[in-house]
């Protein structure tokens, strides 16, 4: 029998690229997203997945979503977690409720989901949770004042699983995206930039798909993901 990949937080960039290479690896995936509009036409493209509707910042939600994804598919070996929410501005310009909607998407959203997966992993002695990442958890620019503590937040959750699950033989990792990624309104509103200035959401799906295989003698807790011309 297929493992299963459940991979949340699915559109058109990442998320979607991240699917593909799972289904192409020889999974069943599970696409997770608030709008099924795009997930279930990509389900129909990959042949073996199931898309299914969660709100990662509703627990009632997301329970019934691996409710569904166990029903239909199995339990999860893999948990790709991509949902990722970003509400720009400085401290003096972001409003409580957009700091309060960063932190549910990107930590209580990670919360959530690995809660979901990590009962059976254990009982397995295996598994994967990805959690994809930004530069902005290690620094506060200035128009960052929500995203860049929620995405901290989810940081500091993943290590914290990490040093709990890998005994386990859980594997947590996170993926930081470094750069800018490549989807039709990130090009429009950068038209002059070259395709060598952009994140391509097939190369970070295969940098996830690699570090679910590595030997867990050598694992990674984080890797880096930027464009080689990137100024790092």
């Amino acid at each position: 029998m297929k493992p299963v990949c459940a991979v949340i937080g699915v559109g058109p960039g990442n998320g979607a690229a991240i699917s593909r290479r799972f289904s192409e690896g020889g999974y069943r995936v599970a696409l997770l997203a608030r709008n099924v509009e795009f997930t279930s036409e990509l389900a129909k493209e990959l042949g073996d997945a199931l898309a299914v509707s969660c709100d990662v910042t509703d627990a009632t939600s997301v329970t019934e979503a691996f409710r569904q994804i166990r029903e239909m598919l199995g339990e999860v070996a893999v948990l790709v977690y991509n949902a990722g929410s970003g509400a720009w501005g400085t401290v003096e310009d972001i409003t409580p409720a957009e700091f309060s909607a960063n932190w549910k998407v990107n930590a209580l959203g990670s919360l959530l989901a690995s809660q979901q997966v990590i009962p059976n992993m254990k009982t397995a002695k295996a598994g994967n949770i990805i959690f994809i990442g930004a530069t902005a958890s290690r620094r506060g620019g200035a128009k960052t004042a929500a995203f860049a503590p929620a995405k901290a937040a989810q940081r500091a959750l993943a290590e914290s699983m990490a040093r709990h699950l890998w005994p386990f033989g859980i594997h947590v990792a996170m993926v930081i995206i470094d750069g800018v990624v490549d989807l039709p309104k990130t090009r429009k509103s950068m038209p002059d930039r070259s395709d060598d200035f952009f994140v391509k959401p097939a190369s970070v799906a295969e940098t996830v798909y690699q570090l679910c295989r590595q030997e867990r003698s050598a694992w990674s807790f984080e890797l880096e993901a930027r464009p080689f011309g990137e100024t790092w």
